[in-house]
């Protein structure tokens, strides 16, 4: 059976791209690593690199293993982690994964109010573009916890924080702002050139599916590469947003509407494994200052 330690030794040498200066840097003789990697290869069924004149190079089978390497090394370092925090060691660090709009919108108050709690442990936040590299990240075992979208058929815990509601944003002139009517239909805006997200921006195909369900496909006034220029850029008058309502900038002289149909998407908080105790007390302060409808 693979080993922790042999799994370090394949990350090492493919990281550093040589077995002399991967036994360096592991402090082991060389020999010593390529008996282990001998041990690795038998273990998994088949040979993982390649030794070439000045370098390695991974074989197919190396390519499907080393994800999986890496994601092993990545927990069991989690593991301790959580092992130290639970037994006061250290403050420690929380990786907490997340989504733009939500780490925009619903996170600030969230540390605020973690760092006032537990100011001796660090938050690390990655941030995502799309749910699905959310996920992917999570199953990778990159971050201790995600806030994002309810993932599709995760095994691990998932704890449902509320539903998010979208805004419609346009400029205060635009004649649409000024009619009494509200919400507003989409199919209203079908004749509109947006201002859209970024391709690889999950809020890009949300607006695609719900204009599409609205009857229309939405024309593109300007694509935003940052997920915090779309309410901007609407308000200015480049075309309408759909936008999450909690990243809308307080004191905004946009036009802020209701859609008609509503778009919402439920927010959740999970983890790969049974959370630790301060994972969950990050969970738990989540539930506290994120305020969004019940699901």
């Amino acid at each position: 059976m693979a080993t922790l330690r042999q799994f370090e030794y394949l990350v090492t040498v493919v990281d550093t791209g040589s077995f002399t200066r991967a036994a360096e840097q592991l402090h082991v003789t060389q020999p010593a690593l390529s008996h282990q990697m001998r041990a690795l290869e038998t273990a998994v069924g088949g040979p993982l690199l390649e030794r070439l004149p000045r370098s390695v190079r991974l074989t197919p089978l190396g390519r499907a293993v080393l994800p999986h390497a890496r994601a092993a090394l990545a927990e069991a370092e989690r593991l301790h982690a959580a092992a130290r925090r639970t037994a006061g060691l250290d403050g420690g660090e929380l990786e907490v994964a997340t989504v733009y709009s939500v780490s925009l919108g619903l996170l600030p108050p969230v540390l605020r109010a973690w760092r006032r709690r537990y100011p001796g442990v660090r938050i690390r936040l990655r941030e995502y573009p799309h749910a699905e590299l959310l996920r992917t990240a999570m199953a990778a075992g990159h971050a201790d916890l995600a806030v994002g979208p309810v993932p599709a058929d995760w095994d691990g815990p998932v704890r449902e924080l509320g539903v998010e509601e979208f805004a419609l944003v346009l400029s205060p002139d635009d004649p649409l702002a000024a009619l009494p009517q509200e919400p507003l239909p989409l199919s209203a805006l079908a004749g509109h050139r947006w201002v859209h997200y970024a391709p690889g921006n999950g809020l890009a195909d949300l607006l695609d599916r719900v204009c599409a369900q609205a009857g229309f496909h939405p024309q593109v006034a300007v694509r935003a590469e940052q997920t915090a220029a779309v309410p901007l850029l609407a308000a200015a008058g480049l075309g309408p947003a759909l936008v999450p309502a909690h990243i809308v900038p307080p004191g905004s002289d946009a036009a802020v509407l209701r859609p008609d149909p509503p778009v919402r998407r439920t927010l959740a908080a999970w983890t790969r494994t049974r959370p630790d105790p301060l994972t969950t007390a990050f969970a738990d302060l989540l539930a506290e200052h994120i305020r969004l409808s019940p699901g």
